[in-house]
């Protein structure tokens, strides 16, 4: 097919990787950025690309085969990504695990109605850690699944934080215990607790004047964020968070661990390493865009997940060279 014009809404980390992964993809065009501050406030960093106000895309007619949705899981997807679903081709990274099946359903909806094509919860989990414990699943149907995420920082988690009344700014890691680590890789398929798992902790910025035992009370019990996690909360001042949690790295690991039919133990592993989680969401998210923009062409309409999605559907290259050189 030929060039994918994509649109992004939102210019913050998730917006500017999105600007940068365009920048590898030669079979992709990005046409504007779309923001709800003032356009003159927005300096993008690539020459001559349109800031245009979000309301531009109320018209349902801005030259883009698809719209990448860069706002947070907490508030803003779940009424973004049913609205735009209406108007354009989308792709999002909602990643409350949780309230992903309430979140298709209103978006599949919207989608369907308007003959558009919407693919939710992309990026790495969601997305290709799902991709990796639907393979193990399926390869070892007697077994277990394990999902380890960190050491790094979870945008949704620090995007929530933000949220809380008197919060001005929040960085929050998300760290593996690694001795239930290792207890999964020597095969002794344990059965894990979320609390068991991992450990949440977090830098906060309070505004002035603000509540902090309050703020941290309703960080810890946060449902689908915290309340199932031993979380930490520390207190920080804005010049502390900028001078040692500006970085945003991330990873993890997905193990399936199981036995052949005839008792034998097999482990699949697969681990990320990122020295910045929203550049790595992006490319992904760039990537299933392309996926996107197919699927409609076929004229495959409503909300699709990563796994509706066929791996070749991902890339520019066509079915002979992928044989030729990847399989």
């Amino acid at each position: 097919m030929g060039t994918v014009r994509l649109g992004i809404l939102g210019y913050g980390n998730l917006g500017k990787g999105v600007e940068l992964a365009v920048r590898q993809n030669d079979d992709i065009e990005l046409v504007a950025v779309y923001s709800r501050r003032d356009p003159a406030s927005v300096t993008v960093a690539t020459e001559d690309l349109p800031v245009k106000p979000a309301e531009a895309l109320e018209s349902g007619t801005e030259p883009i085969d698809v719209l990448i949705l860069c706002g947070g899981s907490a508030t803003d997807l779940p009424k973004q990504t049913p609205h735009y679903a209406a108007l354009y081709n989308v792709v999002d990274s909602f990643d409350t695990h949780a309230r992903i099946p309430e979140h298709f359903a209103a978006v599949d909806a919207a989608a369907k109605e308007s003959g558009k094509t919407a693919l939710i919860s992309c990026g790495w989990d969601p997305g290709l850690f799902s991709l990796n414990r639907l393979m193990g699943n399926c390869i070892l149907p007697q077994g277990a699944d394990y999902t380890f995420w960190g050491k790094g920082i979870s945008q949704g988690h620090s995007d929530a934080i933000r949220r809380i009344e008197g919060v001005a700014d929040a960085k929050q890691y998300t760290i593996p215990i690694e001795s239930a680590l290792e207890e999964v890789r020597s095969g002794s398929n344990p059965q894990l607790t979320t609390r068991q798992k991992h450990l949440r902790e977090c830098f906060v910025v309070l505004k002035d004047g603000a509540d902090a035992a309050e703020v941290e009370r309703q960080i810890v019990t946060m449902p689908n964020y915290f309340d199932e996690y031993d979380t930490t909360v520390h207190f920080i001042s804005q010049e502390e968070l900028d001078r040692d949690h500006s970085a945003m790295p991330h990873g993890g690991f997905v193990l399936r661990s199981g036995q052949t039919a005839s008792g034998k133990n097999m482990l699949i592993e697969y681990s990320l390493k990122l020295d910045s989680n929203p550049e790595f969401t992006s490319c992904v998210l760039v990537s299933y865009a392309r996926a996107v923009a197919r699927l409609n062409a076929e004229g495959k309409s409503g909300a699709h997940t990563v796994f509706d999605v066929p791996p070749a559907y991902l890339s520019a290259l066509d079915g002979a060279e992928l044989r030729a050189h990847l399989l």
